[in-house]
């Protein structure tokens, strides 16, 4: 997604294209076509003697924008504002954003249509729904439970290309729970039984169409999910007794 200018405040991926004695002209990777300079006095912490020291040509580094102008594109920056942690983390988005843009021109090229319609017809939505398309790339990897409600051809091809070249940071595991009462307040005590695991992180519970729930569990490793999905469902049964709930539950295909 094309951005227009950053504003002041920002941590933005910069290129360095030419180091001067007082400071280096850089070019903003996300930015195209916007260009920014970084004074000698915003390069390091205390005195600097030789600003080739710190920079040359052709670097990739991290800068905080002090100030943009807006009627010329310039923007002034700072590389001595930026920690390490914001570095490693806004270097680590910038690659993940080339990753993605480089799928999503591969399942373009697979639908048969440009970039920018895939873009206009499901991208923008995903980036809006997950934060980031390489985001909804990792979700699609994972297995399960992927935009449910979506029929769409692209969602397919995003699915195939997603597990073809992402590995998610997580596992999602899941399965359905069938949960009824003969009580003839039946129906709160349903909802009573799943505020049992209403707070527990990673867990997310859809209704599936009366009596059946769908669960599934995010968690870091496959082991660790299994364990935790084998608790969950324990302690929804032993719930589900105390309110004369009969719960029943059964694993995804």
């Amino acid at each position: 997604m094309v951005k227009n200018l950053p504003e002041a405040g920002d941590v933005v991926v910069v290129t360095i294209k030419n180091v001067k004695k007082f400071g280096a002209d850089v070019s903003l990777d996300e930015y195209p076509g916007t260009v920014g300079f970084i004074h000698i006095a915003e390069v390091a912490t205390g005195w600097v003697k030789y600003i080739k020291d710190y920079l040359r040509e052709g670097q990739k580094t991290v800068c905080k924008v002090l100030s943009v102008d807006p009627t010329r594109g310039n923007v002034e920056l700072s590389l001595k504002r930026v920690n390490d942690h914001q570095k490693r983390a806004k270097i680590s988005e910038w690659k993940d954003e080339q990753k993605a843009k480089k799928l999503m021109e591969l399942l373009s090229k697979q639908l048969k249509k440009t970039y920018e319609e895939c873009m206009a017809e499901f991208g923008n939505n995903l980036e809006e729904e997950y934060g980031s398309i390489y985001a909804a790339f990792e979700d699609a990897a994972s297995g399960e439970d992927f935009m449910p409600d979506v029929k769409a051809k692209w969602k397919t091809a995003f699915v195939k290309i997603s597990k073809e070249n992402v590995t998610p940071p997580f596992v999602k595991i899941g399965g359905y729970i069938e949960a009824y009462s003969l009580q003839p307040n039946g129906v709160e005590l349903i909802k009573d039984t799943f505020e049992e695991i209403k707070d527990e992180e990673g867990v997310t519970v859809q209704y599936a169409g009366a009596p059946r729930y769908r669960i599934v569990l995010r968690e870091k490793e496959y082991k660790i999910a299994e364990e935790k999905l084998k608790k969950l469902v324990q302690k929804l049964t032993d719930r589900g007794k105390k309110e004369n709930v009969v719960v029943e539950f059964s694993r995804s295909n």
